[in-house]
């Protein structure tokens, strides 16, 4: 029996001041909402149980380690190989995202490459020698212009 996501304002207000700040503190979300500490405890672990919280992570800068180069990879696929590409973009490091798209690609991938040369070695030596990738266009990013996240609370 599937588990009824019961979902409240309270959770919804402490998504919110996670999503701002990860590092925040349970004490500090039990202080700023006026709920007990167990009460945080146990609705983050039900977010968490429910797959709403999916992990706790970091944004970086990847550009000043040294990875200067975003782009965007639109695949055309065999259709009776999909989990097979998906299975071999998975194991490519560079590959950061990968979504299942409508439009003139099946899959669009975001990768994240220092330069220009590897970004060249990532198409020729591992994308295209995916068995069912059948064509690739890749888009480079200039520069990333908006990034943020939704407002919960409305």
């Amino acid at each position: 029996m599937e588990a009824r996501l019961n979902i409240d304002d309270i959770d919804i207000n402490i998504l919110s001041l996670m999503q701002n700040d990860a590092k925040i503190g349970y004490k500090d979300i039990s202080n700023r909402l006026g709920i007990s500490l167990g009460t945080v405890h146990i609705r983050i672990k039900k977010l968490e149980s429910f797959g709403i919280i999916k992990d706790f992570s970091l944004n970086i800068k990847y550009d000043l380690l040294g990875y200067e180069l975003t782009a965007f990879i639109g695949l055309i696929i065999n259709s009776k190989k999909a989990n097979h590409v998906i299975s071999e973009l998975e194991k490519i490091e560079e590959v950061i995202e990968l979504h299942h798209t409508t439009g003139e690609f099946h899959m669009l991938a975001k990768v994240l490459c220092r330069n220009t040369k590897t970004l060249r070695q990532l198409i020729i030596e591992k994308v295209n020698a995916i068995e069912g990738i059948e064509k690739t266009e890749t888009i480079i990013s200039l520069s990333e212009l908006i990034s943020r996240k939704i407002n919960l609370i409305k």
